[in-house]
């Protein structure tokens, strides 16, 4: 899953044994990337 840190503005791939933090700069928020697809809604 991707990430992007909020200080570096890197992107940042987390590994499965844990550890929530940027390995560039430290920080530990990291913004999670939105999928660039478009929904739409059936409204009835």
């Amino acid at each position: 899953m991707s990430y992007k840190c909020s200080r570096c503005k890197r992107d940042v791939t987390l590994d499965e044994y844990g550890g929530v933090r940027c390995p560039y700069c430290g920080h530990r928020v990291l913004l999670k990337e939105r999928s660039r697809d478009i929904k739409e809604v059936n409204v009835e």
